[in-house]
C-alpha cells in the first residue's frame, strides 16, 4: 500500500526514455517513488490513505539550482549599480558585520524562495565574492543548516576556506574580532562536513570549496602567497575526493581550468560555476576528466563573458543550470533562468533552434542531479528515487491552453506557478504555502535581521536609489 497517490496529473518524468504521460498517476510509499505510469493503472494497483488530484497540473521533478549563496537574500539589491560596493559590502558582512541570527534568517528566506519556485535542491556556498567564506567558526554554518532543515528541502553547503593570503580579520557582528587562518577555516569545514552531510533524511548535504586560481592571482599576489593558495586548493581537493564529496569552485574564466588542471582539481566529482571564455583545450579538460559545469545564464559573469555550454554538452560534458541567486538583480527561479539560457546561447549562435525546451529542463533536473553525484536518487521520476515532485498549475492564461506541455512548461511558467512541492514523500508546499513554517515569521525575521545588519555595517547609504537610476541609459549618465 502506498502513502500518497497523485492522480490525473500530465507526468514529465525526465525519465531515460523521455516520456510525457498525458494522464498519469504517481504512487509514493516512505521517502520514494514505487510506481508512475497511467493513471488507471496506477490507481487500480495502488490504494493509499492520501490523494492528491492533479488536473490541470504538470508533474515534474525537483528543480536543482547547481549554484547560488549563502547569506545574499539579505543584501540582495543594496549598492546593485556598483559591481565593486555591492562586493565590498558582502565581504564586511559575511567577514565581520553577521551573527549566527543572520545566516539563520538568511537560510530560511533562501529555503522558503525555493520551495515556493520549486526548486527542492540547490548548492549555498556559505558566502559571497568568490573567496569570502563564513568559516571561521562551525557556528554559521550550523545556522544555515538548521534553517534549510525547518523548511523542509535539500541543501548542499559549499564551504571551504578564502584564498590565501591568511590570516583575514573575522568578528561575530563587529564583537570578538580575530584573525583566523588556514588551518582555521578548513578544521571548520570538515567539522561541519563530519556533522552535517548525509543528515536529515539525505537532504542536508556539504560540498567543499577552495576559490579560483586565475591569471591575475598569479600576477598580483606575492610569489609565496601564490605558492600557498596552489597548495591549499590541492590540499582541499584531496578532502574533497577522500570524503566522497563535490568539489566545487566559483569563477572559473579564461584559462582559470588549465590551472586547476596542472592542480589536480578536476575530476568527477569537481563542479566549476559560471566557465566563461573557455578555451578549447579547457572544454577538452572537462570531457577527459568528467568535471562537471554550472551555468549560471542570468549572472554578471555570463554578461562579461560567456560560457559555452552548448560546446561543452556536445563534448558530453555536464553542465547544470545555477541561479547564482539572489543578488544583485535575480532570483532563485529557475524557470526564468531555464527561459534566459535558451535566448542566451540562441542570441550567441543566432539560431532559434539552440536548446531546445527540453534540454534546457534537463539541465535543471537530472543534469543538476548528475552534477552533484545524486542522480541515482533524484533529478527524474522513477520507481526508486526519492520522491521529489513539484506540480505546477497549468490553468493560467499564461500557460494555456493545455497542450505541447514542455514547451509552455519551459517557455512560460514561472516560479509562481508551482502549486505543490513534496520533498522525499513530504508535502512541504501546497498551494503554495509552505506546510511546516510560518511564511510570515519568516519575513519578519529577515526583515529584523537585515535591519540589524544594515546598523551593524553603517550601510543605509548602499539603500539610496543611485544617479542614473531614472531618465538615463546607464547609472551614472544624464538624463
Amino acid at each position: 500500500m502506498a502513502d500518497l497517490l497523485i492522480t490525473n496529473a500530465t507526468i514529465i518524468p525526465v525519465d531515460p526514455a523521455r516520456r510525457i504521460i498525458e494522464n498519469g498517476a504517481i504512487a509514493i510509499e516512505g521517502r520514494h517513488i514505487v510506481a508512475l505510469g497511467p493513471n488507471e493503472e496506477i490507481t487500480r494497483d495502488h490504494d493509499a490513505p492520501r490523494s492528491i488530484d492533479a488536473e490541470g497540473k504538470v508533474a515534474i521533478p525537483g528543480l536543482i539550482d547547481a549554484h547560488a549563496h549563502a547569506g545574499h537574500g539579505l543584501i540582495k539589491t543594496m549598492s546593485m549599480h556598483d559591481g565593486d560596493a555591492w562586493e565590498a559590502l558582502c565581504g564586511s558582512v559575511y567577514t565581520t558585520g553577521s551573527t549566527p541570527e543572520f545566516w539563520y534568517a538568511e537560510s530560511r528566506l533562501a529555503a522558503l524562495e525555493r520551495i515556493r519556485f520549486g526548486v527542492t535542491c540547490g548548492v549555498s556556498l556559505l558566502g559571497g565574492g568568490d573567496t569570502i567564506m563564513r568559516t571561521d567558526d562551525p557556528a554559521y554554518g550550523d545556522a544555515h543548516m538548521e534553517g534549510v532543515r525547518s523548511v523542509g528541502g535539500r541543501d548542499v553547503m559549499a564551504v571551504g576556506p578564502t584564498r590565501a593570503p591568511h590570516p583575514l580579520k573575522y568578528a561575530d557582528g563587529g564583537n570578538n574580532p580575530r584573525e583566523v587562518d588556514f588551518d582555521r577555516q578548513l578544521e571548520t569545514s570538515l567539522d561541519l562536513l563530519t556533522r552535517w552531510h548525509g543528515t536529515s533524511e539525505e537532504r542536508l548535504n556539504i560540498a567543499l570549496l577552495y576559490p579560483v586560481l586565475r591569471d591575475e592571482h598569479e600576477r598580483n599576489m606575492a610569489a609565496a602567497d601564490y605558492a600557498d593558495a596552489c597548495a591549499q586548493a590541492q590540499r582541499v581537493a584531496r578532502a574533497a575526493r577522500e570524503a566522497g564529496v563535490v568539489f566545487t569552485q566559483d569563477g572559473h574564466q579564461r584559462g582559470s581550468i588549465r590551472r586547476a588542471s596542472a592542480l589536480d582539481l578536476l575530476g568527477p566529482n569537481a563542479l566549476l560555476s559560471h566557465a566563461i571564455d573557455l578555451h578549447e583545450d579547457e572544454i577538452e579538460l572537462c570531457a577527459q576528466t568528467g568535471t562537471s559545469i554550472a551555468h549560471n545564464p542570468s549572472a554578471v559573469a555570463s554578461i562579461m563573458g560567456r560560457c559555452p555550454a552548448i560546446e561543452l554538452m556536445d563534448r558530453g560534458v555536464t553542465v547544470a543550470l545555477g541561479s547564482d541567486a539572489t543578488a544583485p538583480d535575480r532570483s532563485g527561479d529557475m524557470f526564468r533562468h531555464m527561459q534566459q539560457a535558451m535566448h542566451y546561447h540562441r542570441r550567441h549562435f543566432r539560431d532559434p533552434g539552440i536548446l531546445p525546451p527540453g534540454r534546457a529542463l534537463e539541465m535543471a533536473t537530472i543534469e543538476g542531479a548528475r552534477a552533484l553525484g545524486m542522480e541515482d536518487r533524484i533529478g527524474s521520476l522513477e520507481p526508486g528515487k526519492l520522491a521529489d515532485v513539484v506540480l505546477v498549475d497549468m490553468r493560467r492564461p499564461h500557460l494555456s491552453p493545455p497542450n505541447m506541455a514542455v514547451h509552455r512548461l519551459v517557455c512560460f511558467a514561472n516560479g509562481n506557478d508551482v502549486d505543490t512541492v513534496i520533498v522525499g514523500g513530504e508535502v512541504v508546499l501546497e498551494n503554495g504555502r509552505p506546510c511546516r513554517v510560518s511564511e510570515d515569521d519568516i519575513l519578519d525575521d529577515a526583515a529584523r535581521e537585515a535591519d540589524l545588519m544594515i546598523d551593524r555595517t553603517d550601510s543605509r547609504a548602499a539603500l539610496q536609489v543611485p544617479p542614473g537610476f531614472w531618465s538615463a541609459q546607464r547609472y551614472g549618465g544624464r538624463a
